[in-house]
């Protein structure tokens, strides 16, 4: 299931409880296991057991393969999760690599925007080794992503604050 490239989503962010970054349900182990038996695949998510045909684990398969690499689009920037577990932020419509960071995961720009202060500017993020405009596009995208907790309070220069579930925890 592919989406239709359109105009830039508009996203709104909220506070409150949301699910696990990893997807797994709130109130679920996460515990995952599949065996295959007599043309038969046996799934176990958490307590539940569903049994498939070969054929519509195939198609399972390949529907979970279409959720997990996807490309989300926001105003100025979009987000890419590749297969190989890759993220990739990138100037909406633009091409070339100058327009692109590649982090090892989601979980490194997580990771990233954990290290950043209260209020950070574009050339905080040059010293965790983000070069030129990549700084204002990774920023940009921090801004514009639901995940992360932060608004634009400032463009000249560049600047976000973290939202107040960030700075009360934090």
């Amino acid at each position: 299931m592919h989406r239709a490239r359109g105009p830039p989503r508009a996203v709104e962010k909220f506070y409150g409880e949301s699910p696990p970054p990893d997807g797994t349900p709130p109130d679920s182990d996460g515990a995952v296991d599949v065996e295959a038996d007599a043309g038969e695949v046996l799934l176990r998510l958490g307590d539940e057991t569903h049994v498939l045909r070969h054929e519509a684990a195939r198609r399972l398969r390949e529907r979970l393969g279409d959720a997990l690499v996807r490309r989300e689009e926001f105003l100025h920037t979009a987000g890419e999760h590749r297969p190989d577990g890759s993220y990739v932020v990138a100037r909406r419509r633009a091409d070339s690599s100058g327009n692109r960071k590649v982090f090892e995961s989601l979980h490194a720009l997580e990771r990233l925007w954990e290290r950043l202060p209260t209020e950070f500017t574009a050339d905080d993020l040059g010293s965790t080794g983000l070069t030129g405009g990549r700084r204002h596009m990774v920023l940009r995208h921090l801004v514009e992503h639901p995940a992360f907790d932060c608004e634009l309070v400032s463009r000249q220069p560049l600047t976000a604050r973290k939202g107040t579930a960030e700075v009360e925890s934090g």
